[in-house]
């Protein structure tokens, strides 16, 4: 990817919406860095980039937020990650601490699980990143995945403004793995909910029920895009919980990948997984996270990529069979 070196269009400058929240040490902890200070912004240009470590849009984000900040960080950019949580374990700060590492975040990260600093901006989409300039105005906003050529030519004028000189330099060349890959242009399956709360789809038999443990049966045809499960199950208005093994969810999904947020149960005991494919073990269409027999184990709460197809995309049959009970299943995403 190379990005022009022609000044972008940006909007007229607006107030940051109190940026004060971002930097108070009284409402924030803080990742690989102390807590940030007015003083230690002025005169930088700032981004503040909203993310959720679950959340697969916020993670094909980050390769680009993370080049970004290594590369320009000498030229006067300073990177803020804002870790606000959809699910509850996002607000676990060990959870936090190790999705960092784990995805080598090394900028600072501001914990943000009471959402003081999202509402402050009135934020409200994963991944959503504002553009700060060195007088502390907010010169432009974008929400959600892609057009990233166009965020790094905004740091580039903003640094430039800022009296820095990186015309000549390329843009940012990426080949993420795993779940931080670019998504496929063939999706056809939306983010999916298993709690009550956002539950949609749902296709076996049985009712619904909240709150309570009840047996289901799998579908015995499923649409595209609906979802099902079999065996004894207590539905969240979050999550579903699997009272007793085995149990299953199936899936009629259309696209290249396929993930899970799931974690174990409040004990933290690993739960098994079987995974399959219209039927059959994967085999090179496995995740990251399943074998090509389709084994795997639920040790953390997180996303977990269960399915990277390797040939065309088509509608196909998802299986997932936990062998022990207490996973929390909380959603399908898509890539």
């Amino acid at each position: 990817m190379t990005v022009s070196a022609e000044s972008p269009a940006l909007g007229a400058a607006r107030a940051v919406p109190d940026l004060a929240a971002l930097v108070s040490a009284e409402n924030t902890s803080w990742i690989n860095s102390p807590p940030l200070t007015p003083a230690s912004l002025h005169g930088k240009v700032v981004l503040v980039d909203f993310w959720t470590y679950s959340c697969i849009n916020s993670l094909r984000n980050v390769p680009y937020v993370r080049s970004w900040a290594a590369k320009y960080a000498d030229a006067g950019l300073v990177v803020v990650g804002v870790h606000t949580p959809e699910f509850g374990f996002e607000k676990d700060l060990p959870n936090i601490e190790k999705a960092v590492r784990d995805y080598q975040v090394t900028y600072p990260v501001a914990v943000d699980s009471g959402y003081a600093i999202w509402n402050a901006f009135r934020n409200d989409a994963w991944p959503a990143d504002y553009f700060i300039d060195r007088s502390g105005r907010m010169r432009y906003s974008h929400f959600g995945e892609g057009d990233y050529e166009k965020s790094e030519g905004v740091i580039r004028q903003l640094l430039r403004e800022n009296g820095g000189s990186d015309a000549a330099r390329p843009g940012v060349r990426l080949s993420a793995p795993g779940a931080e890959a670019p998504p496929s242009d063939e999706i056809a399956s939306p983010e999916t909910y298993v709690g009550y709360n956002r539950a949609e789809n749902f296709a076996s038999p049985q009712t619904l029920q909240r709150n309570r443990s009840a047996r289901y049966t799998a579908p015995a045809r499923l649409a595209l895009n609906q979802w099902g499960l079999a065996g004894s199950w207590t539905v969240t208005g979050e999550s579903g919980g699997l009272d007793q093994a085995p149990g299953k969810i199936v899936f009629r999904f259309h696209s290249r990948d396929l993930h899970l947020v799931m974690g174990p149960s409040m004990s933290g005991s690993p739960v098994r997984f079987t995974v399959k494919l219209d039927g059959a073990p994967p085999g090179r269409n496995r995740g990251v996270d399943a074998a090509p027999d389709g084994g795997g184990v639920v040790r953390e709460p997180r996303m977990y990529q269960l399915i990277r197809q390797t040939g065309a995309v088509r509608d196909r049959t998802f299986e997932i069979e936990f062998l022990d009970p207490g996973v929390r299943a909380f959603s399908f995403t898509f890539g």
